[in-house]
């Protein structure tokens, strides 16, 4: 129940993906398996109930002033969205956690409930939230298996289908974007970027080319083995894809030029081409260089046995070595 109302809060506020890994990590330590189904299948219930960066202009002082955690937690609750019968380190329960801290004239701190939002624009109620849904979609198809998340994502752009580009790495990206070779529309693959091959690194660097290319009014969007915490922002961007690359997973058959259709609301990742075809396509190893620059230098060779074993994004990224 603890790791439920983990994943609520994360859902309802547009929190990141990275948080949610962590909690299937920690739900596979103990034994229970939770993966992008029940991401999905949660998402589908839990309202969005505020618009914070990336999901949104405001700050994280914003935020706090319009109501914080405190509100969000006691609208969850009151909702029936959050299980209030969990164990704390307060001893009144989760309820505690919905008061908002208040410095009195005394110099004491008192906590005050949750009163009602005091910016709209910025946290809402569970009986008007921003969207009906936390806005996470599970995405299948012959790309494997993929989450994104749209909350933030204009609608006309739940829908991209268009020729892809392959790269082996943000740099790579960067260059071609650099050089104008990407004006026009299209799905940018990027690959090599999952546990198995790198460690999984952040790739915020993606998110500012292709939010150019998009305000130019290109379609594009970005299928990818690597994350993008909740970062993506308005751009459509199916992340985590597994199996990944380096596991032989099928974004090691894409090629520049194949037709990619990302469609979030159908909940498919698809690379448009005979199944014949898409079948016999082999399978492409991860370049020698970057095996080298994953692998050696800087300590690195340390991790390299847990690289090896670790398990997809969707079981955790961890490895039980």
């Amino acid at each position: 129940r603890c790791i439920v109302n983990a994943m609520v809060a994360l859902l309802a506020t547009g929190g990141s993906t990275n948080h949610l890994i962590h909690w299937v990590a920690v739900a596979r330590a103990a034994g229970i398996v939770i993966d992008w189904d029940d991401f999905s299948a949660l998402s589908d219930k839990v309202p969005l109930l505020s618009r914070v960066y990336p999901n949104g202009s405001a700050d994280v002082n914003q935020f706090q002033a319009a109501g914080g955690p405190g509100f969000i937690i006691r609208e969850l609750l009151d909702g029936g969205f959050m299980h209030a019968d969990v164990l704390t380190n307060r001893p009144g329960g989760l309820r505690e956690y919905t008061g908002i801290p208040r410095a009195a004239e005394d110099g004491r701190l008192h906590w005050d409930t949750a009163a009602a939002s005091q910016d709209e624009s910025v946290v809402r109620p569970a009986s008007s939230p921003f969207s009906a849904s936390g806005g996470l979609k599970l995405l299948r198809g012959n790309l494997g298996r993929s989450v994104i998340k749209i909350s933030a994502v204009p609608d006309d752009r739940h829908v991209i289908e268009a020729p892809c580009r392959v790269f082996d790495s943000q740099d790579a990206l960067h260059q071609a974007f650099a050089a104008d070779e990407l004006n026009r529309d299209l799905i940018c693959v990027v690959r090599w970027q999952g546990p198995q091959a790198n460690g999984m690194p952040e790739l915020h660097k993606l998110t500012p080319p292709l939010a150019v290319l998009q305000g130019k009014g290109y379609r594009v969007a970005l299928v990818t083995d690597g994350r993008m915490s909740g970062a993506s922002g308005k751009v459509p961007a199916a992340i985590h894809v597994s199996p990944e690359a380096a596991a032989g997973g099928p974004l090691a058959r894409v090629r520049d030029g194949d037709v990619i259709r990302l469609n979030a609301p159908a909940g498919t990742l698809q690379v448009l081409l005979p199944q014949a075809e898409w079948a016999a396509r082999d399978v492409v190893p991860m370049p020698e260089e970057l095996r080298q620059a994953n692998g050696l230098g800087m300590g690195r060779e340390l991790f390299a046995s847990m690289r090896r074993n670790a398990l997809s994004a969707e079981e955790g990224a961890c490895s039980w070595l």
